[in-house]
Formats: C-alpha cells, sequence, structure tokens
C-alpha cells in the first residue's frame, strides 16, 4: 500500500510538470485548463502524508479561499490563478530536483566539492564561495548539504578547538553566501522564476546584468568582511589542509553549467518562450542525458536495466520524499495570490497607496521587508506573491520594470542569510552546531546590514539609470 501511494505520489508530480511544459510552451486552452485541477488534485494527495506544520499551510489557505469567497464573486477566478502558480512552483521544484538527483550520486561533483573544501586558507574563502555559486546550480539546496558537509569533516582534522569553531563557521559561511548570491541572476532559482512572472515587462534577459552586480555586491562583501575581520589567534599556526587535484576537477561542473545556460540562452533568443518554461523542459532532459552518460551497471547486469531501475527509483522514491517541501512551497505560492485579493481592499480601507511613495523609498523596502518578513516565518516565495498585486506599475514609479526585479530578488537573497525559517540557515546551523536563528541573526549579522546598506544604494542608483 505504501508503495503504492508513492507511485502515486511521484506520477502526480510527474503529471503536473508535464502539463507545464505544455502550458509554458503554448499547449493551448485545454492544457491551461486542466493544470489548476491537476494542482488542487495533488494537493488533496500530499496534504494527509506531510507533517501537521505543513498541513497547517494548507488549512490557511482553505479558510483564505473560504474568507474570498465569502466577499467577492469572482473568487474562483483568484482561486484557480493561485492553484496554477502553485503548479508552476511544484513543475519548477520538480524540474531542479531530477537535475540534483543525479548530480548527488556523480563522483566527479563530489570530488570538486572535496577540492573547494580543501583549499588553502588564504584562497579558501572565495574558492567555497564561487565554487558554491556553481553548485548552487546543480543542486540547489543540495550544495549546502554537500559542501556543508565537506567542510564540516575537513575542518573536524583541527586539533585546536578554537580554531576549529572559527574555520568550521567561516567555511559554512562561505558557503551559504555564495549560494544566496546566486539568488539575484541564475535562470534556475526561485527568487528570479517567481519575481519576473509576477512583475510585468520583465524576464531572466532582463534582469540577468543588474542581477550579476547585486550577486557580485553580495558575494564581494562576505569576502571583504571574512579578509579584513579574521579570527587571530595568538600562537597557534591552524594546520593547513593538502587539497588533492587540481582545479581541472571542476571542469564536469563547468561543461554541465555550461549546456545548461547555453541551451536555455539559445531556445530563449529563438522561441521567445519565458525563461522558467525552458528552464521546466531543458533541466529534467539535461539530467536524464547526464544519467545516461555516467551510468555504470554492474557486472553482468544490461545498461538498460539499470537505467529502468534508477528512474524507477526516482519516480517511487526520491520525487515522493520531497512531498513536504512540495506542499510547502504550493501552498505558498496558493495563499500569496489569494491573501493578495484580500489585502488589496483592506490597504484601500486605510488610504494606503503604495504609488504616493517616493520610487527610492519604495525601492528600499522591496529590499528590506522581504528579510524582515522571514524573521516572522514569512517564506520569500509568500511575502513576493503577496506584495506583487499591490505593488504600483513600473511606468506608475518612474523606472523600468527590472528595477523593481532588482529590488525584490536581493531582498530575497538577503533573507537566504538571516531568516532562521529557511533551509539555507537551517541547514548551515545543523553543520556548524548552532540554532538557525544564532546563524541568521550572529553570524550574518554584521554581514547582512553590510550588504544590505550596499544593496540599497545599488538598487536606487540601478533604478535612477
Amino acid at each position: 500500500m505504501r508503495q503504492m501511494l508513492a507511485g502515486l505520489n511521484g506520477l502526480g508530480l510527474i503529471a503536473v510538470t508535464v502539463s507545464m511544459i505544455f502550458v509554458e510552451w503554448n499547449g493551448g486552452a485545454v492544457a491551461a485548463g486542466i493544470l489548476p485541477i491537476l494542482a488542487l488534485l495533488l494537493l488533496v494527495l500530499l496534504a494527509p502524508q506531510v507533517g501537521l506544520g505543513r498541513q497547517v499551510f494548507v488549512f490557511v489557505g482553505v479558510m483564505l479561499t473560504t474568507a474570498l469567497a465569502l466577499q467577492d464573486s469572482d473568487w474562483m477566478v483568484v482561486a484557480l490563478a493561485g492553484l496554477t502558480k502553485a503548479a508552476f512552483i511544484c513543475a519548477f521544484f520538480c524540474a531542479l530536483a531530477s537535475l540534483r538527483s543525479v548530480a548527488q550520486g556523480s563522483k566527479a561533483i563530489r570530488n570538486a566539492g572535496q577540492f573547494l573544501a580543501r583549499q588553502p586558507p588564504g584562497r579558501r574563502y572565495l574558492a567555497l564561495t564561487f565554487g558554491g555559486q556553481m553548485f548552487a546550480l546543480v543542486l540547489n539546496y543540495g550544495a549546502i548539504a554537500l559542501l556543508g558537509n565537506l567542510a564540516a569533516s575537513n575542518a573536524a582534522t583541527e586539533k585546536n578547538p578554537e580554531i576549529r569553531r572559527h574555520r568550521t563557521r567561516r567555511m559554512l559561511l562561505a558557503i551559504q553566501r555564495g549560494f544566496t548570491s546566486t539568488l539575484p541572476w541564475s535562470p534556475l532559482s526561485f527568487a528570479v522564476a517567481i519575481t519576473t512572472a509576477v512583475i510585468p515587462g520583465t524576464s531572466w534577459g532582463t534582469v540577468f546584468i543588474p542581477g550579476m552586480v547585486t550577486s557580485f555586491l553580495m558575494a564581494g562583501t562576505g569576502w571583504a568582511m571574512d579578509t579584513i575581520f579574521k579570527p587571530k589567534i595568538a600562537g597557534h599556526t591552524p594546520a593547513t589542509l593538502q587539497s588533492e587535484g587540481n582545479w581541472s576537477l571542476m571542469f564536469p561542473l563547468i561543461i554541465l553549467l555550461a549546456a545548461i545556460l547555453s541551451s536555455i540562452s539559445v531556445l530563449y533568443l529563438m522561441t521567445g518562450i519565458r525563461v522558467v518554461g525552458l528552464v521546466i523542459l531543458i533541466v529534467p532532459m539535461v539530467a536524464l542525458l547526464w544519467a545516461l552518460f555516467q551510468l555504470r551497471a554492474d557486472v553482468g547486469t544490461p545498461r538498460s536495466h539499470s537505467f529502468r531501475g534508477g528512474l524507477k527509483s526516482y519516480v517511487l522514491r526520491e520525487l515522493p520524499s520531497v512531498k513536504g517541501e512540495v506542499v510547502l512551497l504550493m501552498m505558498a505560492g496558493y495563499i500569496g495570490t489569494v491573501g493578495a485579493a484580500l489585502l488589496g481592499p483592506i490597504l484601500e480601507g486605510f488610504g494606503i497607496n503604495l504609488s504616493s511613495l517616493p520610487t527610492p523609498i519604495f525601492l528600499l523596502l522591496c529590499v528590506w521587508i522581504i528579510p524582515i518578513a522571514g524573521q516572522i516565518g514569512m517564506n520569500p516565495i509568500l511575502a513576493v506573491t503577496l506584495l506583487a498585486p499591490i505593488i504600483p506599475s513600473a511606468q506608475a514609479l518612474g523606472v523600468p520594470p527590472a528595477a523593481i526585479v532588482v529590488a525584490i530578488t536581493a531582498g530575497w537573497a538577503l533573507t537566504g542569510v538571516t531568516s532562521p525559517f529557511t533551509a539555507t540557515t537551517l541547514l548551515i546551523g545543523s553543520f556548524g552546531n548552532v540554532s538557525a536563528r544564532h546563524v541568521g541573526l550572529v553570524w550574518n549579522r554584521s554581514y547582512f546590514l553590510t550588504s544590505a546598506i550596499i544593496v540599497s544604494i545599488w538598487v536606487v542608483s540601478y533604478a535612477c539609470l
């Protein structure tokens, strides 16, 4: 029975992903009409199987839908839009999970991670930061799990407890900050995918370059602060880890990233389909080809049998294992959409009009409000989808639409290093043997304040230019 339920979960996730691909690739009204129904059925299937914390989100979604139905005759339109957004988030997550599944079993990827984690002190932070960015594109949150485990293991070889504590903290923060600094520009990040979907007139192509600037500023700030405030311990010389191999170990990862990004770029120019639609199709295809390439069947076992076994394992075990995360992310998108329909009239009743704010103040609010919301447990997806409908148009603000995306994605990235409820801080805390709140508000406090100020200046400057 349990295996049958897991199979239904896996097939349900795949069905939503395939339907989303059809919709993104101009599959017509039929596919668009089926998509929210599939999303609803999937949530009904998964909700009883997840923990209480995830079920609370489902309960809140039901209550908000009921409240909307009681006051708005068009509530069904809003609910269907919310389910469509939930389906999109599910499909995007599953597409990234397919690549992560293959990458985690790759010996080449693990060797590259080990090489980065064993760099000498002079270049370890930079190696883990920029190496962490590359790993983040392939593994998503799995990058923190892989590199964090390697960093903690390698730091444990230091016998002096004080040096070991400092080394562990610095290595983990380099990984975390490298990961979050990819969020403003990566076509594989939820920050770019969600924000460009809710802000009209934007796409990955319009935010890539300014997003890269945000990434450089955040990564550079982390490196500068680590270098300037490097702990000095008198009378002790830390043991230097010996890295095995050379930078050629990074080539498989670089080739993989080049294949993904070039495919997305070329198809985007050829088809005009939005990048998130390309990602949902291209990433699973790359994962499939990579699995075939790196497949090493057991002696005497036909390669086709081994491949079928791996595919079956992915559908029956790996995909169903992320059902909790899927429900959380889908409900965050749905609650944000329905909640925004309720929030708009409330703000109007109080006479609050965001378009009356000076444009620089509004952009600064976008940078700061998402990290603040993260401190009370609000997922960035929920925060952005909730606020997007009440954000004034770019024309009303007198800025290019990309400027709004740059501000929001910067705030999203800052949330990733401060919120005790995000996967990044939870994972880093587990490897550093401290709480997620300690990671966000103690380890990253000075970094957050410095980066937020620098990024705020950049966001306003970009809007003005």
